[in-house]
């Protein structure tokens, strides 16, 4: 049985346990509240990153798992129905808040994932500000290549389907198969769907940003959700995480 990392499930004791036995690496998810198309739920992404903030912790071993930011910075899906937006600074204020309060207690590396491709840019330009808001001598990692991971699930999925022609970045045939691993009551498969399939460029994403996301997928999908399997979700997080977790222990100058 896998021991318990969750922070928000221990007691301040036990917290206090692992910091003193030299546990001081924690890891959170800035996730999102949004729509992803007529066949996955609202809280994809939140879901997303905590599943991958565990499997990172785990990887890294002697660390911890802080509680994910579930919201996040979503306008260009508020044309959707059931979407909640954070803007920016909000965002930023509540990572700040997250990253101080984990420093005072004596965590010395925050790792920080962001689950929703729209927390990637955010995230970049926040990092140095992040990184003053924290006791003296603690890291604060971001990691922020959103390329590198449409990347990685391209090419998990063609491995294991031969489909990755279908990997668009969104409610696609990747990150639906990552759903139906966690939560296959949720996923809608009959609702699956190819939405938008442009490829996704600098350009295309000045669109989405400008323009509202149904501007280019009415339906909210860009790929194609078709093919979605188990076993591809399980093996694009997996793939995920050991990309984040060796990301994180490069950077890392503690143990």
């Amino acid at each position: 049985m896998n021991r318990e990392i969750f922070l928000e499930r221990m007691t301040w004791p036990q917290v206090k346990a692992h910091l003193e036995s030299g546990t001081t690496t924690v890891v959170f998810a800035c996730g999102a509240v949004e729509q992803h198309g007529p066949h996955l739920p609202l809280f994809t992404d939140a879901e997303h990153g905590t599943a991958l903030a565990e499997k990172v912790a785990r990887k890294l071993g002697n660390a911890l798992v802080a509680p994910t930011v579930r919201v996040g910075c979503s306008e260009h899906h508020m044309h959707f129905p059931g979407t909640i937006s954070l803007t920016a600074e909000t965002l930023e204020a509540v990572c700040r808040d997250y990253c101080a309060s984990l420093s005072r207690h004596g965590f010395r590396t925050i790792c920080i994932i962001p689950s929703h491709g729209g927390n990637f840019a955010p995230l970049e330009a926040m990092k140095e500000r992040l990184r003053e808001a924290v006791v003296p001598g603690t890291e604060v990692l971001v990691y922020t290549d959103l390329p590198e991971v449409i990347e990685i699930w391209r090419r998990v999925v063609q491995e294991a389907s031969g489909l990755g022609d279908r990997v668009g970045g969104h409610a696609d045939i990747a990150e639906s198969s990552v759903m139906l691993a966690l939560h296959p009551g949720l996923v809608r498969q009959e609702e699956a769907a190819p939405g938008c399939t442009e490829p996704v460029t600098p350009e295309f994403i000045r669109r989405i940003i400008s323009e509202g996301f149904h501007k280019v997928s009415p339906n909210g999908i860009i790929g194609d959700a078709r093919g979605l399997s188990a076993e591809i979700g399980h093996r694009c997080i997996d793939a995920l995480a050991d990309t984040l977790a060796e990301y994180f222990a490069t950077a890392r100058s503690g143990p």
